[in-house]
């Protein structure tokens, strides 16, 4: 029988596990038998680590959220359930879990409510428990975000960035989600191979909907890249983080830290987050007369219902104009060009 793999298991451990082992054999007990029993308890009846770590081999690590996912409950359940047996979690432990959770950060609460909702559910499909103890615990409702940036305020946010102690590379990436209203983590991720001429084409695998999704790019966007070049021009991301040789790029939660940080500072009085910059660069697309299609295929959401089945187009001239005219009303906006901002009207 093996006693252990050295050195997860110590000399002095073998030595004390083969007398017990040796003792058992002169009882007329099988000892091989009784361990191999013990493992199938074990898988039978696994902790919440071991749960997680099941989920994850089997099925977190083929999904795009699966890390996210693996992410949450590892900061904010598994240091408190990791040695429990799954089947000995009750759902008023769920519940005053969640509560802790929910005095600090509401919005992770329910992150995590769905994440232990959905290892609960595989827990109970692997038979390791009858029922999940999440049902039946209502998820409380999130307002809507609909913070959206005045003209005054990307001002004071634009040049404000120049005044405060912000990585380079961070304050680049915060700005090019206002050039081109894709999403924070989109913008994070950039690497250099993904840049085509005079399209940045991000992968199926970095997408939301995953589906490869083509930005136009425009001057104030390669004056971005000139611009973070001398930081990260020779590594794999555009937006390398200072960390690791720079071997990883820049985390989304260091773009939301960097404007909880500095927004006092910068000058805006009402709180804001990264991905409102979107939101903005949507409204502003509204505004200028872009249509819906043309608007919602620059932030590469899909069209829905008929459209999505029979639209086939891919809006590439449409999103490029639509993008130069908010680069024009941007630059107007920062008092870098004078001339009225005529609207988009698209014609085919």
């Amino acid at each position: 029988m093996v006693l252990g793999r050295y050195p997860a298991v110590s000399l002095a451990e073998a030595r004390q596990a083969h007398s017990k082992a040796q003792a058992d054999a002169e009882k007329g007990i099988d000892p091989a038998a009784v361990a191999l029993e013990a493992k199938r308890a074990r898988k039978a009846a696994p902790t919440f680590r071991e749960l997680i770590d099941e989920l994850w081999d089997i099925e977190l690590k083929g999904k795009k959220s699966g890390a996210e996912t693996k992410r949450l409950i590892e900061k904010d359940v598994t240091p408190l359930w990791g040695k429990r047996r799954v089947q000995d979690i009750t759902r008023r432990d769920v519940v005053l879990l969640l509560d802790n959770i929910r005095s600090r950060a509401p919005i992770t609460a329910n992150r995590v409510h769905g994440a232990l909702g959905r290892a609960f559910n595989f827990a109970a499909e692997r038979g390791i428990i009858v029922d999940s103890p999440c049902t039946r615990i209502r998820k409380p409702l999130e307002t809507p975000r609909d913070r959206v940036l005045s003209d005054d305020e990307i001002r004071t946010f634009w040049y404000g960035l120049d005044s405060v102690d912000i990585y380079p590379a961070t304050r680049c990436a915060l700005r090019l989600i206002l050039i081109t209203g894709q999403r924070p983590g989109e913008v994070a991720g950039m690497e250099w191979s993904e840049l085509d001429g005079d399209l940045w084409i991000i992968p199926p695998g970095r997408m939301k909907n995953g589906l490869e999704h083509k930005v136009p790019t425009t001057r104030m966007f390669h004056d971005i890249l000139e611009e973070v070049r001398p930081y990260s021009g020779d590594k794999q991301f555009v937006f390398a983080s200072s960390h690791k040789g720079g071997t990883s790029p820049i985390a989304v939660r260091t773009m939301a830290r960097s404007v909880t940080r500095h927004r006092i500072e910068i000058g805006i009085k009402k709180p804001f987050v990264p991905h409102d910059l979107r939101r903005t660069v949507r409204t502003r697309f509204a505004e200028l007369g872009i249509d819906d299609v043309t608007a919602e295929k620059v932030l590469g959401h899909q069209l829905q219902g008929v459209l999505k089945t029979y639209n086939r187009h891919e809006y590439a001239e449409e999103k490029r104009a639509a993008l130069e005219a908010w680069e024009d009303k941007l630059r107007f906006i920062l008092g870098q060009k004078t001339k009225k901002i005529a609207k988009v009207v698209r014609i085919r």
